[in-house]
């Protein structure tokens, strides 16, 4: 792919496109290759043409999967609504388990105190499955055609993914207690393994209507101190199911699966790696310098330029942004090569995204 020099006209001709949130908008350079090649290079462990970021992706959770509408989290041709968001509304889930929205965190939960599932070993008789095959993919690839038809990277995201999945038909205490239980983790691993079947029959049919360009899965492991388990038992219970997912999502749909993970989840890394997750942007709580030091050759890691933001106190200058980005790019652009990362979120005053693109245009042009 040939490379070109930064031309001014690049971001003069700059136009609005489509944000990742409803109704938004973000500013889209006159790029000399479109986002979606742009990003394919990332993944492909090749030089970029400019740090690919949050705008140059599109994400699709459609409709026609429950859990996005019982996690008020669609986004697709038809976007949610305001009476979608209301804290009374209550919608099942895949499995027929309803969930509530909060609106204190502009989330949903399973309301805790009546679990589904009291004991794992009794899954195959109390959690019922659903039948994929009946949902209306082809109505909802007609009614997405226009949405998908994207020069950005169309990401297909999937919420509730293993440990999360198992919260809800348990509620967490019993769920982390069945991780460990010797009388329950054998059904534990049984109902991890039907799950990742699940997921790659979704993911299949969701490829053929949508034919998207990258795979993310929600599964929080941790909070704001601590993992929820050990590396040892995320090894043993959780990872092989992942690994299944991952190992189809490389081997049979071709495209790179990104995992979103929140919590201080730096001793679950190599289970990240292990699993063959391509990259996890992970939340600034990590120590993200010592996990791109111990693991960048191995995982694409999101990585938040160094620069605090206090959201109550006064906007950040755009003499702050620039020197944080530059900051960014002479530490992790000269060995972008052999551990490519990417900017995790940090939202710039007006011009700040102008610099950064221009500034890693030259830059990885000088290392190309």
């Amino acid at each position: 792919m040939e490379r070109v020099p930064f031309d001014n006209k690049e971001i003069e001709n700059a136009t609005e496109t489509p944000g990742f949130m409803p109704g938004s908008t973000v500013k889209t350079f006159d790029t000399p290759i479109s986002p979606k090649e742009n990003y394919k290079l990332l993944y492909d462990k090749k030089v970029p043409f400019w740090l690919p970021g949050f705008s140059d992706m599109q994400t699709i959770t459609p409709r026609i999967d429950p859990d996005n509408l019982a996690r008020v989290f669609s986004f697709e041709a038809q976007p949610m609504t305001a009476e979608d968001r209301l804290p009374e509304v209550r919608r099942p889930d895949k499995f027929g388990i309803p969930w509530v929205y909060v609106e204190q965190v502009s989330g949903s939960i399973v309301e805790p105190g009546s679990p589904t599932l009291l004991d794992a070993n009794d899954w195959p008789d109390v959690i019922q499955f659903p039948d994929v095959s009946k949902w209306d993919w082809e109505a909802s690839a007609e009614a997405n055609k226009e949405f998908v038809k994207t020069e950005k990277f169309l990401v297909y995201s999937h919420l509730t993914g293993y440990f999360e999945r198992l919260i809800s038909f348990m509620d967490f205490e019993n769920a982390a207690v069945a991780l460990v239980d010797p009388d329950q983790k054998e059904a534990v691993k049984s109902l991890m393994n039907a799950l990742a079947d699940l997921y790659i029959d979704i993911f299949t049919r969701a490829m053929n209507a949508y034919n998207f360009d990258g795979l993310n899965v929600h599964d929080d492991w941790g909070a704001q101190r601590a993992p929820f388990f050990s590396l040892d038992v995320c090894m043993e219970m959780i990872v092989p199911a992942i690994k299944k997912v991952v190992d189809f999502a490389h081997n049979e749909l071709n495209v790179p699966y990104d995992f979103h993970s929140c919590g201080k989840n730096e001793l679950l890394v190599p289970a990240y790696i292990a699993a063959g997750t391509d990259s996890w942007g992970g939340q600034n709580m990590n120590d993200k310098a010592m996990l791109y030091d111990k693991y960048g050759d191995k995982i694409i890691l999101g990585i938040e330029p160094d620069i605090t933001v206090d959201f109550a106190g006064p906007p950040v200058t755009l003499e702050a942004a620039i020197a944080a980005g530059q900051k960014f790019l002479d530490t992790y652009i000269p060995n972008f090569k052999d551990k490519p990362v990417t900017m995790g979120f940090f939202f710039g005053p007006e011009g700040y995204n102008e610099y950064m693109y221009e500034a890693s245009r030259n830059a990885f042009n000088a290392i190309a």
